[in-house]
């Protein structure tokens, strides 16, 4: 049974691995070097998520410590699409910090002190919920650095990728809000109640909105967006 005491001998690999890909990438290797490589550390990671899921008979999704789980998880993989897709080759080292860095956390500070799920959490939208929420982050993550990039360089070149990736993420964002509506229907009788999580839900939702609209109505001022 795979335990979080277990979480350092799949996250020291898989981290190793993903900074290896970065590395071979930017070495100017094939592509298939450091793809391999990205796909053997999310490979482990996610042998950690499905055994930690067995181990817990419950999804990993209660804590924070499990929510940066899924962080670090994501975020590698839409650091290794975003190079398949466009071949930014130090997009994959970006995500393997920031993958690095919820995993030192979670390391250091595992938050495993409540494991049951309460009754309101045991719902059919739980999982895809949560996990749809956290890609559609992981995904708007990855355009917030391409943003910089561009900034940092003064290149509007980037702001295609980031629109696409935008676009995909605020996707991903609509049914997550959309899901989590319909849970609280089941789990509470009400589909919105404006406590702290949705109304920044919905706050960001707007924001990414607005520059979805300025985007497509003001290409011009691409330094704005």
């Amino acid at each position: 049974m795979i335990t979080w005491n277990d979480f350092g001998l799949f996250a020291v690999p898989a981290i190793s691995l993903w900074f290896a890909s970065a590395i071979t990438a930017w070495a100017g290797k094939k592509h298939t070097a450091p793809v391999l490589l990205d796909i053997a550390g999310i490979c482990i990671y996610a042998a950690f998520i499905i055994g930690l899921w067995a181990g817990l008979q419950r999804p990993p999704l209660r804590t924070m410590g499990e929510t940066r789980l899924w962080y670090a998880f994501f975020i590698s993989i839409c650091g290794l699409a975003t190079f398949l897709r466009w071949r930014y080759k130090w997009i994959l080292f970006f995500s393997a910090l920031l993958a690095t860095v919820f995993t030192i956390i979670n390391i250091a500070k595992p938050e495993i002190h409540d494991q049951t799920l309460m009754p309101a959490l045991q719902s059919p939208w739980f999982i895809p919920h949560v996990t749809v929420y956290m890609f559609s982050y992981s995904v708007m993550g990855c355009a917030f650095i391409l943003a910089v990039a561009g900034i940092i360089r003064r290149d509007a070149g980037f702001l295609p990728t980031v629109d696409n990736l935008v676009y995909a993420g605020m996707s991903f964002l609509t049914f997550g809000m959309l899901s989590g509506a319909l849970w609280a229907k089941e789990a509470w009788g009400d589909y919105w109640s404006w406590d702290p999580k949705e109304t920044w839900a919905v706050i960001t939702w707007g924001i990414y909105l607005i520059y979805i609209h300025f985007r497509i109505y003001g290409k011009q001022n691409s330094r704005f967006a």
